[in-house]
Order: C-alpha cells, then sequence, then structure tokens
C-alpha cells in the first residue's frame, strides 16, 4: 500500500514537473511572438519617420500635385492611428485592420513615387534619391519581419495545438496567434501597358 502511495505521489510530481516545463516552454515562445510582432511595428514605424521628410523634399518642387502629396499624408496618418497591442494578435480580424492600413498607406507611397517621374528636377535631388533609397530598404525590411512573425507565430501555433502540450495550453489560456496574409488580388498579375 505504501509502495503504491509512494507511486502515485512519484506519478504526481513527474505530471506537475512536466506541467511547468511545457507551461514555460510555451510562455518562451509567445514571447518569440511578441518580440517578432515588435519588430514588425519598428519597421512599420520606421517607415512612419521617412514619410514627413519625403514629403518635406517632394513639397518643394512647386508645382507637384498637392492631391498626391494630401493623399500619403492621411494615409500615413490612417496607418499610424490604427494599434495593435500583443494581445490582439489573437485576433485576425484586427490584424487584417492593420495590415489594411499599411497597405493603404504602401499605395499612397508607390502613386507618389509614381508621379515623381515627371518631375526630373526632383528625381536628381540628392535629398530625395536618399529618402527614396531609404523607404525601398525599409519596404523590403517590413516583407522580411512580416515573414519572421509568421514564422514565429507558426512555431507558436503548433506548439499549443499539439498533444500533450494542448491540454497545458488550453489551461494556461494560450491562444493562437493570427499571421499576415496575403493582400486580395496579390495572385492576380498585373497588367503592364507601355502605351499610355
Amino acid at each position: 500500500m505504501k509502495a503504491k502511495f509512494l507511486v502515485g505521489i512519484g506519478v504526481v510530481v513527474l505530471l506537475i514537473i512536466y506541467g511547468i516545463s511545457v507551461n514555460n516552454g510555451l510562455v518562451d515562445k509567445e514571447e518569440q511572438v511578441e518580440s517578432a510582432w515588435a519588430q514588425v511595428e519598428n519597421q512599420y514605424q520606421r517607415r512612419a519617420d521617412l514619410i514627413p521628410n519625403l514629403v518635406n523634399t517632394v513639397k518643394g518642387a512647386a508645382d507637384f500635385e498637392q492631391e498626391t502629396l494630401t493623399s500619403v499624408i492621411e494615409a500615413r496618418s490612417k496607418a499610424t492611428s490604427v494599434n495593435i497591442s500583443a494581445d490582439d494578435l489573437n485576433d485576425p480580424a484586427k490584424l487584417a485592420q492593420f495590415q489594411q492600413a499599411q497597405t493603404q498607406l504602401s499605395g499612397a507611397l508607390s502613386r507618389l513615387l509614381v508621379s515623381v517621374e515627371r518631375y526630373p528636377e526632383l528625381k536628381a535631388n540628392s535629398n530625395f534619391r536618399d529618402l527614396q533609397t531609404q523607404l525601398e530598404g525599409t519596404e523590403n525590411r517590413i516583407a522580411t519581419e512580416r515573414k519572421r512573425f509568421n514564422d514565429t507565430a507558426q512555431g507558436y501555433n503548433t506548439a499549443i495545438r499539439k498533444f500533450p502540450a494542448s491540454i497545458f495550453a488550453s489551461i494556461g489560456g494560450f491562444e493562437r496567434k493570427a499571421y499576415f496574409e496575403a493582400e486580395q488580388g496579390a495572385d492576380t498579375v498585373p497588367t503592364v501597358d507601355f502605351n499610355n
């Protein structure tokens, strides 16, 4: 009887130790997701910080289209007003809202850079060229950080769904994290027309 009691206590102790180990592993993975998200935000902030300098440089071209500049400024304002916290990463709708605001800003910046082609004096401006290069680099960093975030979220989501960790994840309140997804229409090949 005493041996069975000791074996029972040993099993309970092992389960507790295992549960603590699983919980700590899931906490580590959740922190990695939040750290990856912070890097995504960091790159979006870098882009938002570059935009006022870019807009001010473009404003120097006296006859530049005011409507284009206004759309960039408005898109930046909207993109920086949509905030998402680490707690919101469980909500795909909030992540999609954030992504949509950033996509609108990307579109406005693209229109700005396309319209600059008609202003050779602006394209020759070294400040503009430097800012354009920094912005292009930032866009690449954003894509890289979004991929890293998705990879980290995938590792976390997989860990909380695997048995027996899923039992401890559900007890600990660990929830799935949302992913960045391709923009609607990203699978459509763009039409290139040089006749215009």
